[in-house]
């Protein structure tokens, strides 16, 4: 024997139907609150916030990024105001 059971209706209805909770208000809230968190994160990690950070955490940070860079490149001197000391 084989039946056949067709049910027309929206998930709403059907979760109405069995007795579930809607959580439709509460994913709202979080989906919102998650947006507010992911926008805030992005502004922290723009490049003139980084290198805000970065140059604010260490007076002689530009020069150490000059260095950094001088010796990347293979010119590995040391800069002029180093050799008059």
């Amino acid at each position: 024997m084989k039946v056949n059971v067709e049910i027309d209706c929206t998930p709403l209805e059907a979760r109405q139907f069995f007795g579930l909770p809607d959580v439709q208000p509460m994913q709202l809230a979080v989906m919102e609150r998650l947006q507010q968190q992911m926008i805030t994160n992005i502004e922290k990690v723009s490049p003139e916030a980084l290198m805000q950070s970065w140059f604010t955490f260490d007076p002689k940070i530009a020069e150490r990024f000059q260095d950094m860079f001088a010796s990347m490149a293979g010119l590995g001197g040391t800069r002029v105001s180093d050799k008059k000391k």
